[in-house]
């Protein structure tokens, strides 16, 4: 028996952990589907700032007038194609958020699609804007 082989059948153990922990770490990005996965809050301001990201808000009518990132435009997410809240520059990244970052996965593959090739979700959604202290505002219920 090689000593390779000795040493996997003394350490079969640690050998599974170590595979299982690689399974685990590649997860999330396997997971992400296609394209760019999903950018924190540091990184939307970025892109915001630096680079004139457009801030869209997925969420309903009712959620986003209960209080939305400040600057954000509202598109429900069943209204994305043709929007004319969407910006016509199909060049600028456009940062997708809702209220928890679960429907703004969905919306950022459906604006790449359409061919906003730069369009990328919120991690988070609106409570990771609220937990990093962003501003905030409310609007008049539609």
């Amino acid at each position: 028996m090689t000593d390779l082989m000795k040493f996997a059948l003394e350490n079969w153990v640690l050998i599974l952990a170590a595979l299982a922990s690689g399974v685990l770490l590649l997860l999330p990005s396997l997971r992400g589907g296609g394209g760019a996965g999903a950018v924190g809050t540091t990184e939307a301001v970025r892109l915001i700032n630096r680079e004139r990201a457009v801030l869209i808000d997925v969420s309903e009518p009712e959620e986003f007038a209960q209080g939305h990132a400040a600057g954000a435009r509202n598109v429900p997410l069943n209204s994305l194609q043709g929007a004319k809240e969407l910006p016509s520059n199909k060049q600028l990244p456009v940062v997708i958020m809702c209220s928890t970052g679960a429907r703004s996965s969905r919306a950022a593959g459906e604006l790449r699609k359409l061919g906003h090739e730069r369009a990328i979700a919120l991690a988070g959604g609106l409570k990771a804007w609220r937990e990093a202290n962003l501003p905030l505002e409310k609007s008049a219920a539609a």
